[in-house]
């Protein structure tokens, strides 16, 4: 491993420091100022942390690359700043290639680029270049209100973090770009081979996972233990939003994506995330959310709840149909099986009572032709898992042979999760059925011996969920 030194140059007036673009807001700094800042400062040790767990993971990830693509020169951008409005950014989260490849998670640098050079015989050296900390003796250090560590506290220097993820780190100054680079996101085939690399997790990956559920567990536990107060506020989807937001900070890093708080007619739309609406006693919450841990590896998990703590025989009729639908997914999942065949089941199931409850023009069985038939779908519009991890979404990029009709492996990591939605101005159902929507969603992690339900231990079943609401309000 190497590191290049920093660089320092005292900044002795104003008009040495980097413009900023809310020059209507900078205020000049008087000479007093500008003599004495770079006095009076503690020696700021520059230790090297041991190296973190998943370096030794993530090197071979690397070398997986690196083998895929021989003499190639690759660039792995980590991503900058998004500006939310003016002068202030949305909070930072690296690309998720960038994080898996470096190991460097919601402590990464914006802008930092990891870079594969090519040896001249086979294989590349790697190269993590980033903005490395400044001096207090530089203008930067007071000045720069997006990395100046006046702004935003302490930032890495280069050694720390070559311990810390075990890589030859160096400063983004000396980063050089030639015109025959493969770029993330700009080149399809390296974009699409660290998508499929994620596909199968490694131990330290499922070790993160099953600490993102673990947490998601504890925010839904969080929410419930705090109806009352959802139900008293006029927002009270907001209620739910900001409790779980509460746990997933705390515990971890973040929400792994919006969370969606939808009571009543709201849980008909699928991707509800104003979550603005109030919870009414009597209706159902459906509650979708996911914590995101440091690591940036993240849960996805979906409950629907009688806000009343009881469901009426209308919404557990409802309700079972889904779970059912769901424990067929998880039943079809084997190793070996096409990805395709959860979909297919839960799909089977949802088709099946439907029909029975009159609400489909043909038969289940002609709803389930591939060509002809559909019409079940009105009433479940998307699909019933996808893959899972760092991202909520996981390996989207990968070749449809490898995720939709791939197969089933052992570390694959994806959710199972079937519903059924009535909207409230949907006349094709009886009145009773209108304005309620129900979404039951687990995360699963298929092993050698089949699938393992890693949110198991949050109540699933009507009786469970009843049950767990009632533990609440004793």
């Amino acid at each position: 491993m190497s590191t290049t030194g920093e660089s320092d140059t005292i900044a002795t007036s104003d008009s040495e420091a980097p413009a900023t673009t809310s020059t209507n807001r900078r205020q000049p700094y008087g000479q007093g100022f500008l003599d004495t800042i770079s006095q009076g400062w503690a020696e700021r040790p520059d230790t090297s942390p041991p190296a973190r767990a998943q370096s030794a993971y993530a090197v071979a990830r690397r070398d997986a690359v690196s083998a895929a693509f021989p003499g190639k020169r690759l660039v792995i951008p980590a991503g900058d700043l998004k500006q939310r409005s003016n002068d202030t950014d949305y909070p930072f989260r690296a690309h998720s290639a960038f994080s898996h490849l470096t190991g460097w998670a919601s402590d990464a640098e914006p802008g930092s680029v990891l870079v594969f050079e090519p040896r001249a015989d086979e294989g590349h050296d790697v190269l993590l270049y980033f903005r490395e900390r400044a001096d207090r003796t530089t203008a930067e250090f007071y000045s720069d209100a997006s990395i100046g560590e006046f702004w935003i506290g302490p930032r890495p220097a280069l050694s720390g973090v070559a311990a810390d993820l075990g890589l030859t780190t160096a400063h983004i100054d000396g980063l050089e770009r030639h015109d025959d680079d493969l770029v993330l996101d700009e080149d399809d085939e390296l974009t699409r081979f660290v998508s499929e690399l994620r596909l199968i997790k490694d131990d330290y990956e499922i070790g993160q996972m099953k600490l993102a559920v673990d947490v998601t567990a504890a925010g839904f536990d969080d929410i419930v233990a705090h109806l009352p107060e959802i139900v008293a506020h006029p927002r009270g989807e907001r209620i739910v939003e900001g409790v779980f937001h509460q746990r997933a900070r705390s515990d971890g890093n973040a929400v792994g994506y919006d969370t969606i708080a939808a009571s009543g007619p709201h849980a008909c739309y699928l991707h509800w995330t104003r979550n603005d609406g109030t919870v009414v006693p009597g209706d159902l919450i459906l509650i979708d959310a996911g914590a995101e841990v440091d690591s940036l590896y993240t849960a996805d998990i979906t409950r629907t709840l009688p806000v009343s703590g009881r469901f009426t025989d209308i919404q557990r009729r409802i309700y079972e149909t889904v779970r059912e639908a769901a424990d067929a997914a998880f039943e079809a999942a084997k190793p070996g099986v096409k990805f395709r065949s959860v979909h297919e089941a839960a799909m089977k199931v949802i088709a099946t009572r439907v029909a029975e409850w009159g609400l489909l023009p043909v038969t289940a069985q002609e709803a389930l032709d591939a060509d002809t038939g559909g019409h079940h779908r009105r009433y479940m519009v998307h699909g019933t898992s996808h893959h899972l991890g760092i991202d909520v979404h996981d390996c989207a990029q990968a070749r449809r042979d490898m995720y939709y009709d791939g197969l089933l492996e052992a570390g694959m990591v994806f959710t199972i999760e079937p519903g059924l939605y009535f909207q409230i101005d949907d006349v094709t159902v009886p009145e009773e059925y209108r304005g309620i929507g129900v979404r039951i969603e687990d995360d699963i992690l298929m092993t050698a011996d089949g699938p393992v339900n890693l949110s198991a231990g949050i109540p699933r079943t009507a009786d469970e969920v009843e049950a767990w609401i009632a533990r609440h309000s004793a």
